[in-house]
């Protein structure tokens, strides 16, 4: 409970008071006459302060404080003495104590000590929870393509300049959007998604631009939509070649006069909204096909990113898996593995079709499944259907970079047969700019003879 103290004292007159005192002020209040008591009530139940007396029977005081900031390190604890000192109260603050108080006890300074220490708690509960969301949205990788990133976002994020996101599913589109916003001066200020993707379209109206009560079967009540949510702040359009034609006129109507109108109303409302798409799609081919508006592809298409597939910053691998593995093992409670070198070595020849996603899953099942401390390369799991973290059989590799290259020769040439070795249309399929795919040819030795784009 958010509100528990547990009073600790060996005198049964002052667990008396000060239970009555606190349970009138609307605290949870148990008391224990020991420090034996104390650590035996943590046992069954966790409580957000804790009044502990220094002198006690048995266990005193300061030792108890000690083994309770061990066992329970978010509790807060408060001193209280009869015979306090000045080196008393500086060892107890040196072990995590909030706070010290003499008897006799005044019971509004008593109150509002607690009522301090239990907000100090929140706050650093608080921060603790932002840095956590903080820490699942930072950008990980030292690749040549991930600082080319980096660098792109210092240089777009300070502007307004709408931003269109490429990349393959999984390769953290939405991470890039979010690095945008919290670079940028609207940082303060709402950062709203939108997977245009999974919203069936007869909703996706009222997703975007809300709705009136009674707009509708089943709007019981009006709803505010995703334009005005981000107010001032950024709007994601994730997956936004999924957005039929006729949502798609009508955020090109927004983008134009920065106003729309919810549904089921004649009310117009103003915004100021910096647009974001992301997109696995080629809109040149939705524009050809008439899936995509040409025009709202180039009101969007301002500033253009591309997000690199994992595939072509295999060196970021074990820093990711390093990441991945701290954050699950926090998660659930577990010691962090030990990724050997030969397991790090079969993650690092695997092609991730996935991605980083893909790559998180494996790492989390890993930290779940899987007992032993120190993982190799037989404990790592099954991937994909269509390819595989095993080894071919035959193979014997000396070093990363011979098995690298073998499985990147390997994948290439497969790429290769499948497009009936159309250069073009095997870069387009690995994700990757024809320059590149040539220039990893030549470096593996693969003939580009074996057809023209």
């Amino acid at each position: 409970m958010p509100n528990s103290i547990l009073v600790v004292d060996d005198e049964e007159g002052i667990r008396l008071a000060l239970r009555g005192v606190l349970e009138d002020e609307g605290f949870s209040v148990e008391t224990a006459a020991s420090g034996e008591e104390c650590l035996t009530a943590f046992e069954r139940r966790a409580f957000s302060c804790l009044l502990l007396d220094v002198w006690l029977p048995g266990i005193d005081g300061i030792e108890t404080l000690e083994q309770i900031k061990s066992l329970y390190p978010e509790t807060a604890v408060i001193m209280i003495s009869g015979h306090g000192n000045i080196e008393t109260a500086v060892r107890a603050t040196r072990l995590g104590a909030l706070d010290f108080i003499e008897k006799p006890l005044q019971i509004e300074r008593t109150v509002l000590a607690i009522r301090n220490a239990l907000r100090q708690r929140q706050l650093e509960a608080d921060n603790r929870l932002m840095r956590e969301r903080l820490d699942d949205w930072v950008m990980i990788g030292d690749s040549v393509p991930m600082r080319a990133l980096r660098q792109q976002i210092s240089i777009a994020a300070p502007t307004n300049g709408r931003i269109m996101i490429y990349g393959e599913s999984g390769t953290g589109k939405e991470l890039v959007a979010r690095a945008i916003h919290h670079q940028s001066p609207r940082a303060a200020l709402p950062f709203v998604e939108l997977n245009c993707a999974a919203i069936p379209e007869e909703l996706i109206e009222s997703e975007l631009f809300g709705h009136t009560k009674g707009a509708f079967t089943g709007a019981t009540q009006s709803k505010r939509g995703k334009f005005e949510q981000a107010d001032g702040g950024t709007l994601l359009l994730d997956e936004v070649g999924d957005m039929s034609l006729k949502v798609q006129a009508k955020v090109l109507r927004v983008l134009e006069e920065q106003r729309f109108e919810p549904v089921g109303s004649n009310k117009s409302i103003n915004v100021d909204v910096r647009i974001i798409a992301a997109t696995n799609k080629r809109l040149d081919e939705e524009m050809e096909r008439g899936s995509f508006r040409a025009d709202l592809f180039y009101r969007l298409n301002v500033i253009p990113f591309e997000v690199p597939p994992l595939r072509v910053r295999i060196e970021d691998v074990p820093l990711l898996v390093d990441h991945f593995n701290r954050k699950y093992s926090a998660a659930y409670n577990r010691q962090p593995k030990t990724f050997s070198e030969d397991a790090l070595e079969r993650l690092m020849a695997y092609q991730w079709p996935g991605n980083v996603r893909e790559l998180r899953n494996t790492v989390e099942r890993v930290v779940i499944m899987t007992a032993k401390e120190k993982i190799s390369a037989d404990d790592l799991p099954p991937p994909g259907q269509s390819d595989s973290l095993a080894a071919p059989s035959g193979y014997n590799f000396t070093s990363y970079r011979e098995g690298r290259d073998t499985y990147e020769r390997n994948y290439i040439l497969r790429k290769l047969s499948e497009c009936d070795g159309n250069i073009t249309r095997t870069a387009e399929a690995m994700g990757i700019d024809r320059s590149h795919l040539y220039r990893r040819m030549k470096a593996l030795g693969i003939s580009d003879k074996r057809g023209q784009g």
